[in-house]
């Protein structure tokens, strides 16, 4: 197997690791790294467990090469946990019952970020639509629409009009 040297940013850290060439980003975060948010679910890049930011665009773990990350800057849920990005947005996960098992959290959190960090107006469709690519086995969507919801009003972005 042909192995390539990657150099990148993973977490605002500087970082030098050989990967081989056909390792999947996800694995080798998982792997090589450790980390243990990004999920490893369909490996086909539908349910958003294993969703992380490359140079600041969310992406999914299970489409991308650890190769092609070279000069990128990676994120995961620790980084965002540790920077405080989303604190808010863990407590009222937390407060609202929307982790149940976990394994859909971290890559909810990373969408529901991105969408917050987007939005000129929220409404509960639009939270919806926007989280439509990460799947919650344990159907927790009502609490996790309502956290995001909560930490939109707090944020001080304005509830959409209604559509007639």
């Amino acid at each position: 197997m042909k192995s390539v040297t990657v150099r990148f940013k993973l977490n605002g850290d500087p970082v030098e690791s050989t990967v081989d060439a056909r390792m999947h980003l996800v694995d080798f975060l998982r792997e090589q790294h450790e980390l243990s948010s990004p999920r490893v679910g369909c490996e086909h890049g539908v349910c958003g467990a294993c969703t992380l930011r490359v140079d600041g665009v969310t992406v999914r773990g299970c489409l991308l090469l650890a190769a092609q990350i070279d000069g990128c800057a990676v994120e995961t849920i620790e980084g965002l946990s540790q920077s405080g990005e989303i604190a808010d947005l863990q407590q009222a996960f937390h407060q609202r019952n929307a982790m149940q098992c976990g394994f859909c959290t971290s890559g909810m959190l990373m969408a529901s970020q991105e969408y917050l960090a987007s939005a000129s107006s929220v409404s509960r469709e639009a939270i919806r639509e926007h989280l439509a690519g990460n799947y919650c086995r344990c159907t927790g969507y009502e609490a996790i629409v309502d956290a995001v919801e909560s930490v939109a009003g707090s944020r001080g972005i304005p509830r959409a009009e209604a559509r007639p």
